[in-house]
């Protein structure tokens, strides 16, 4: 009896093994033909033959561009591009002009060649500008700067896709632009460390990955020549906002804070980002423009060498605590300039590192415990002498050709009201959130901080901002008078919660809230100008597939996505049973009902 179920359970694991070997090999061979396949049709897209043989043809600004499903087209980014041509343009200005400069100071007999009015869109100028796209995908981007931005000397339009650097070459002679653009199929790490010899650098460096652009910091701030111009997106928003302070941590160098000022810090935390990787090289940032934008950030910064230029970077940096009740925020800088005047050298300072903290270990206001965030950038976002120039250029006519120019003029106008010295800024709504207070007017708040002197702006980056350089208790200060005349619902006041220790106190002092100061309304909201425009579609974001951005039968992701966990279900369930056919055919002789052999019994 012992002999026979031994005999039993040893056919049993044979053959259990056999069906497994079976449904395996079923499995491979199904992978292998959908293989085949998909290199089939890889190979004839790459061809040009993609679904009925023919490419889509997109037409953006001057350029018109041949497109297959594999390669990547973004529409969502049209006013990244506009924005970009519009800075570069404006850049590519100031650059010849100081160029000019140069020469008149080295040689005082040299005249001035008056070229800037001869430059001209598309011709090669042989003093212009030297532009790396690093990340190119349709080469979209670099044939609208050949075409559209004057001063140009070359376009370097790299990719890493074979794929991607043939289509290219077929946009660039389909636009005739072959004497100003370079395709390259290179590593655009590779490329930009083979490209740091100075007579080898690029005057301009665009970084628009799909994600965080860390990785090409460090290759961009060596090969790019002393005052040339870094233009940089981060798409992982996510990250940058707070919901992953360990993920923005290892990328970023910086630790993140839940506020609602997320896009603004998240411009901080790149642009310390740059700043600190240049640094290492003796070199530093200046910001031209920081925006934030639909579900991206872009900087725009010059870079310039200078060992004791790089000292003050430390002053440049700050670590924020916020309350984690109130969320008021503090900013402590890593170091401080102290004046050091001499008889030879009155504007002499001198580097020092700042006491503190400066907050106690509870809040002032709510007397809650503080989170600590950063580093992050506290100097300006932008540059004031460069905004002003490129105005001008959004002005010219020229540039009213542009799809979203009437959007890139309201955005900039807000950015030119925005106190640049002041980083960050508190919402509105979240304000009276969290006193649980009906909402007081912008332009009353606005007034009553303009009363008592202090300065007040928006930022782009929220339609309820109130960036100012009062303290956040003048803030609650104006809301407490606010709460006489509409006062919280007395159930509201709990034990523990911020309101109860804001409003507990009295004001220090009457605020004049009923009165609007002539300077409440800023000009770009007289004007009604396009400040904080709403998506224009459903989903709007940066994509997923190439095939979803170019194809014409595009679908909503929450339609995509719909039942996704049970057709993966489903899915399972019919390879299983189509490898319990397979196993079927592989061993005739069993039975499909009964796949355990019967026990055989031997005498013993």
């Amino acid at each position: 009896m012992a002999r026979a179920i031994l005999f039993t359970f040893q056919s049993t694991n044979f053959l259990q093994r056999t069906i497994r070997a079976d449904r395996i090999f079923a499995y491979l061979r199904r992978d292998f033909f959908t293989l085949q396949k998909n290199s089939f049709a890889r190979k004839m897209a790459e061809e040009g033959n993609v679904g009925n043989g023919t490419l889509k043809t997109l037409r953006e600004g001057s350029a018109e561009i041949l497109v297959a499903d594999h390669v990547f087209y973004n529409p969502v980014q049209e006013f990244n591009r506009d924005l970009s041509i519009c800075v570069l343009t404006t850049y590519s200005r100031i650059y010849r002009r100081e160029k000019e400069e140069e020469r008149k100071r080295k040689d005082p007999s040299y005249k001035d060649s008056n070229g800037q009015a001869t430059v001209q869109p598309g011709v090669k100028h042989e003093n212009g500008l030297r532009i790396l796209e690093a990340l190119s995908a349709t080469g979209l981007r670099s044939i609208r700067y050949a075409k559209e931005i004057p001063g140009v000397r070359e376009i370097i339009a790299n990719d890493l896709s074979k794929s991607a650097v043939e289509s290219i070459e077929k946009n660039v002679k389909q636009n005739n632009i072959e004497h100003l653009i370079t395709p390259s199929f290179n590593d655009a790490m590779t490329l930009m460390y083979m490209s740091t010899k100075p007579d080898q650098r690029f005057t301009a460096i665009d970084l628009d990955p799909y994600g965080h652009p860390t990785r090409f910091l460090d290759g961009a701030v060596q090969s790019i020549e002393d005052g040339g111009l870094l233009l940089i997106t981060a798409t992982d928003m996510a990250v940058l906002a707070g919901n992953s302070p360990e993920a923005c941590y290892v990328k970023y160098g910086s630790v993140p804070l839940k506020t609602k000022a997320c896009h603004e810090f998240a411009l901080r935390i790149l642009l310390r980002c740059i700043e600190t990787t240049a640094t290492r090289y003796g070199r530093y940032i200046k910001p031209m423009l920081s925006i934030s934008a639909d579900f991206y950030i872009r900087v725009f910064v010059r870079v310039y060498t200078g060992q004791y230029a790089c000292k003050k970077s430390s002053s440049k940096q700050s670590m924020v605590f916020q309350c984690t009740g109130c969320e008021a925020f503090t900013l402590q800088p890593l170091g401080v300039l102290k004046p050091n005047p001499t008889e030879a050298n009155p504007q002499q300072i001198k580097f020092g590192t700042p006491t503190g903290p400066f907050v106690g270990s509870r809040c002032e206001h709510c007397n809650h415990q503080h989170h600590m965030g950063g580093p992050i950038w506290s100097a300006p976002l932008h540059d004031e002498e460069f905004l002003a120039e490129l105005m001008r250029t959004v002005e010219q006519e020229e540039s009213k050709r542009l799809t979203t120019i009437r959007r890139i003029y309201g955005t900039l106008a807000v950015i030119r009201e925005e106190l640049h010295d002041v980083p960050l800024y508190y919402t509105l709504d979240r304000m009276c959130g969290i006193l649980k207070l009906e909402s007081i007017g912008m332009l009353k708040l606005r007034s009553a901080l303009l009363h008592e002197g202090y300065r007040v702006s928006y930022s782009h980056a929220s339609r309820t901002s109130v960036k100012t350089d009062a303290p956040v208790g003048v803030l609650w200060d104006i809301l407490r008078c606010w709460h006489r005349i509409h006062p919280v619902k007395e159930e509201r006041f709990l034990e523990g919660v911020p309101l109860t220790a804001i409003l507990a106190k009295a004001p220090a002092k009457e605020y004049n809230i009923e009165e609007i100061h002539p300077e409440a309304n800023p000009p770009s909201r007289k004007e009604s100008l396009s400040r904080f425009p709403e998506n224009p579609t459903a989903h709007w974001g940066p994509g997923t597939r190439a095939t979803q951005m170019v194809s014409d039968n595009k679908m909503l992701k929450s339609t995509q996505n719909q039942n996704k966990r049970k057709q993966k279900r489903a899915q399972k369930e019919r390879e299983d049973t189509d490898g319990e056919e397979n196993d079927v055919k592989a061993a005739p002789s069993t039975s499909p009902e009964r796949k355990v052999p019967k026990t055989v019994c031997t005498e013993g």
